[in-house]
């Protein structure tokens, strides 16, 4: 039997879509309770400010990226690594609006804040490893010693690259295909060092994501 939604849960939820499509600053309590159908009393109710249906959405964008983080390299270092970029397209997109809008929403959550720096970290090293193994499948011909560089740099294209084409006026809604051009945009640094059947099953592998309807929203 499906489990029938809470009102929080059902707030939460329609929040987290308006923000994403909308904007966080441009979504305001009386527009999401009206989105609702509900008084913006019955909504205050639930979340007596907007901070605190940040911190809500918070604890939803910790659980999706404590998930991420446990993918590690398998047999197929290919494989591992569009697994892995299908995850963080599914990350970007349901939670599109905090990697988009982050000076619309000034301080952000209190748990984003208190632990944006080590998942930073641990962003770091889970990437790192994954071209770890495909430099030692042969697939990457990187320096080991560099790793950690390009690591870095591809996490900052990732984890910047919404708010990037938000700076250069365009647009970065659903289906302005930003999310996809942000992951091919991370392989501009080292593709050119990958084997090129490598190179062309990442590539596809991002097509294929792109074009999955459970990653639509």
């Amino acid at each position: 039997m499906k489990k029938v939604a809470s009102t929080r849960d059902r707030i939460v939820e329609e929040a987290r879509r308006l923000f994403n499509a909308q904007g966080y600053g441009q979504v305001t309590t009386a527009a999401l309770a009206a989105h609702l159908g509900m008084a913006e009393g019955n909504l205050w109710y639930h979340f007596k400010t907007r901070a605190a249906l940040l911190d809500a959405l918070g604890e939803r964008f910790a659980e999706a990226i404590e998930a991420r983080l446990t993918l590690r390299p398998g047999a197929d270092p290919v494989a591992s690594y569009g697994a892995l970029l299908r995850a963080l397209m599914a990350e970007f997109r349901t939670f599109r609006f905090l990697y988009r809008d982050q000076r619309g929403y000034g301080e952000g959550a209190a748990l984003i804040r208190a632990n944006a720096p080590q998942w930073l970290e641990r962003t770091f090293d889970q990437i790192e490893e994954h071209l770890a193994a495909l430099v030692d499948a042969g697939l990457l011909d990187w320096p080991r010693e560099r790793l950690r560089d390009l690591a870095i740099n591809a996490t900052i294209i990732l984890r910047y690259g919404l708010e990037h084409f938000l700076e250069l006026g365009e647009p970065g809604g659903e289906g302005s295909g930003t999310v996809q051009r942000t992951l091919k945009r991370h392989l501009t640094l080292f593709e050119h060092r990958l084997a090129p059947q490598a190179a062309a099953a990442i590539h596809a592998a991002i097509e294929r994501i792109e074009a999955d309807s459970e990653l639509a929203a």
